[in-house]
């Protein structure tokens, strides 16, 4: 495999600055522009974050002196540097979405941790141990688009991340209904108890659009391509709550799932352990060995035990049992900023690079 230059779009933010300890030393992708709001561009990396690097690793030496660039007034000299950027900007959702096409159509591909063109049909929204045959919509968006190279990708919402997983080993059994109810850590706002302090010892129960993208993101990840549209599956009914608990890494799911065809507690645990996933997701750079993990202990799985997991990208699964309403009801965790954000974005990247989308 060739060695791919890469942006980072938004590379000051927690995401960002994910992106950035993940791509240290990556066999494939090399980080060669960061990009930010106006307000960042022009000063150096490490100027702009000062007082605000989040992460447990240093920021990297070769990129502390960075002149960060502005993603959206700078966007033509970026697409022309690199081979595709990584998008975790911060931004009203109608100028994002401009945004991100518009580096599209500078033949420059987007892999967006951002919700703003999840919506749109021709865009893959992928896990890609789950669906990674919604690659193949993308000659059409080009066909949209008018580019040879330029398309855009998303990654599913972080609250997603452990509990389509987590079912979807059970899809041939014919999910009927899903109540989940999520508990997302203060990362996932971009906050640190430092920025947040009012989280401590709190639990706050909304947290604006997250109950939305946890009913609807599934249905378009278990859709099929038609007529190179995604189109969502609408024989299952998704209910949710998500909270936002005093965690600073790892969403955990409480989940209760009925379906047309029973399964039973053991056939759901043996289906769970035995899960690989899509070939095409095999191999990679950042694949788990084992996307998902399953803990027989009661009291797991845990934020602090089991986060990273995999280096923060495996599932984690316990508790399942039947249930007097539905048929089964079990909890799931994962790291929100690796699997669920950066990690799950660098891992689609790398299958798009592998099957030529990306050259």
């Amino acid at each position: 495999m060739r060695r791919f230059k890469v942006g980072i779009l938004g590379a000051t933010g927690m995401v960002g600055q994910k992106f950035i300890t993940l791509l240290q030393d990556h066999p494939w992708f090399d980080v060669e522009i960061l990009a930010a709001s106006k307000n960042s561009a022009g000063k150096t990396f490490k100027e702009a974050v000062k007082n605000r690097w989040s992460m447990d690793k240093i920021i990297p030496k070769h990129l502390e002196n960075k002149v960060i660039m502005d993603a959206t007034n700078d966007a033509q000299k970026i697409a022309a540097q690199v081979d595709f950027v990584f998008c975790a900007l911060s931004m009203p959702k109608e100028s994002l979405k401009k945004l991100e096409e518009n580096y599209a159509k500078m033949e420059c591909p987007v892999i967006s941790n951002n919700s703003a063109n999840r919506k749109e049909l021709d865009v893959p929204m992928i896990i890609p141990e789950i669906n990674a045959e919604h690659m193949e919509v993308i000659p059409f968006q080009k066909r949209r688009l008018n580019t040879k190279k330029g398309f855009i990708a998303v990654k599913s919402n972080c609250s997603i991340q452990c509990y389509v997983p987590a079912l979807h080993p059970l899809f041939e059994n014919d999910i009927e209904k899903i109540l989940v109810c999520t508990y997302q850590a203060i990362s996932g706002a971009g906050k640190n108890f430092d920025s947040w302090p009012e989280m401590k010892d709190n639990i706050i129960p909304f947290i604006s659009g997250e109950e939305e993208k946890s009913e609807t993101e599934p249905l378009k990840i278990w859709g099929k391509i038609e007529n190179g549209k995604i189109i969502s599956n609408k024989n299952i009914d998704i209910t949710s709550q998500c909270l936002r608990v005093p965690v600073t890494n790892g969403h955990t799911a409480a989940v209760f799932a009925k379906f047309r065809n029973k399964v039973t507690p053991m056939e759901a645990i043996d289906r769970i352990k035995n899960f690989k996933g899509n070939p095409k997701s095999l191999g990679l750079p950042s694949s788990p060995s084992k996307f998902i993990h399953y803990f027989e202990e009661p009291e797991r799985p845990q934020i602090k035990l089991d986060r990273n997991l995999e280096n923060g990208m495996a599932i984690s699964v316990g508790r399942m049992r039947q249930d007097t309403q539905y048929d089964i009801k079990f909890v799931c965790m994962s790291h929100n900023t690796v699997r669920g954000a950066a990690g799950g974005a660098i891992l689609l990247a790398e299958m798009l690079c592998r099957e030529k989308y990306i050259f």
